[in-house]
């Protein structure tokens, strides 16, 4: 008896993707719940697992476009499993017998020891199947150029790390060029790649987002003292009760429903001739990821805590980064906050979310001499910029806006009181 392996439903709004890799080759035996293969859509990356257990037989290759409900590969049940694979748990040891003597390997005497080196024992089987390469490993690989036969892997069972494979990169670049050179082959200069569902579909949303808004930018800067001091005060109670680490993300992310709530313009969207104006605050929160930008909702910001949204944008990363998020956790969003300081940016113009009408982009936080009655002091800085679409959303709210949520990071207590 054969299973079909099929594509699964991703949600109404998904239709296909590409299978980006198999997990496993043509002919060998699966067991329930082993993961079959990677696949990317427009929105999200997913993995397929076996739901039986038996031999597969791959009907479609890798990187080749898929449709939801797609058989691409069969599962014979009926296949005997190889040796050890029926079950990881062992077995149990035969009772002794009654009496039985322990079994004692006579030592050669010195007439029984030949005069030259015993025959060279056989070489040890090697393993039934070579562990699988997880896609970030892979993906490394592949942008590195590093061959993979080339590594002995480190890791559990002789698996290939993403450590080896960038210490092997590493190695590759910091040898010594020799001193003739030959001449390279054109087609070994540049590497051509198709463009993922994903990356394609940032790509066409971000071109969509400047055709169809008339973007425009405003700057502000926020002095992070009273949240820094705030966070050093509370940290340890905070992580004790909570068993999470209190991060700036939440404090924005109050501070940015706060404003919503202050200019409730922003917190609308056109839809054809019409204005919709929300009442609800979804806020994004924009995460990098190896297969690019996702920003995963957190909802109903106004009713949860700061450990609350902390949980929900540490779950979500994680999620993310590791090809877990799902649909529903991408829809519904308001307005987006994108944090480029965690990479370095000092100052951006980040584009928005559409249909959203607005983002926030947070910088890294300096120090940087300002003016305190009437005196130079040194104080952690960090620029703000509101990018917004200025067919809904006048200057003169866009600045109001961002002064709210100024307000708001330099006196956290005004979140409390709502002023």
């Amino acid at each position: 008896m054969a299973t079909e392996v099929k594509i699964p439903a991703m949600g109404e709004s998904i239709s296909s993707g590409i299978l980006a890799s198999w997990q496993v080759k043509d002919g060998d035996y699966v067991s329930v719940g082993q993961a079959l293969f990677e696949l990317e859509t427009d929105k999200i990356t997913s993995e397929g697992n076996a739901e039986v257990a038996g031999t597969i037989s791959l009907k479609v290759q890798a990187d080749e476009e898929v449709e939801i409900g797609q058989v691409v590969a069969l599962i014979d049940e009926s296949a005997t499993a190889p040796s050890g694979a029926e079950s990881d748990t062992p077995k149990p040891e035969a009772a002794p017998q009654a009496n039985a003597q322990p079994e004692v390997t006579p030592k050669p005497t010195a007439a029984q020891t030949p005069p030259t080196a015993a025959a060279p024992a056989p070489a040890a089987a090697p393993s039934s199947a070579t562990p699988p390469l997880s896609p970030a490993p892979r993906k490394i690989a592949e942008e590195t150029g590093v061959d993979l036969a080339t590594i002995s892997g480190s890791g559990k069972d002789g698996r290939v790390t993403k450590g080896d494979i960038l210490q092997k990169a590493q190695a590759k670049e910091s040898a010594p060029a020799t001193a003739t050179h030959a001449v390279a082959d054109p087609a070994s200069r540049e590497t051509r790649k198709k463009m993922s569902p994903l990356r394609r579909k940032i790509a066409e949303h971000l071109v969509a987002a400047t055709q169809e808004a008339a973007m425009l930018t405003t700057f502000n800067e926020v002095d992070m003292s009273a949240v820094m001091q705030m966070r050093k005060t509370h940290q340890e109670a905070f992580v004790e009760k909570h068993g999470i680490k209190l991060g700036f993300m939440s404090f924005f992310t109050k501070a940015a429903t706060h404003a919503l709530q202050a200019v409730p313009q922003v917190n609308a969207r056109i839809e054809g001739d019409a204005i919709v104006s929300q009442h609800y605050y979804d806020i994004g929160v924009a995460v990098g990821t190896p297969k690019g930008l996702m920003v995963p909702v957190v909802h109903d910001c106004d009713r949860k805590n700061f450990a609350e949204i902390e949980t929900d944008i540490l779950n979500y990363a994680k999620a993310a980064r590791e090809g877990r998020i799902g649909i529903q956790d991408l829809q519904g969003g308001v307005f987006t906050i994108s944090n480029g300081g965690i990479y370095g940016s000092m100052l951006s113009t980040p584009i928005i979310n559409h249909p959203q009408p607005a983002i926030l982009g947070l910088h890294n936080i300096q120090e940087r001499p300002v003016v305190r009655d009437g005196e130079i002091v040194a104080r952690p800085m960090m620029y703000l910029a509101l990018s917004y679409d200025h067919r809904l959303i006048d200057g003169k709210e866009a600045v109001t806006f961002l002064i709210k949520i100024k307000e708001a990071i330099e006196d956290p207590s005004r979140l409390l009181f709502g002023i």
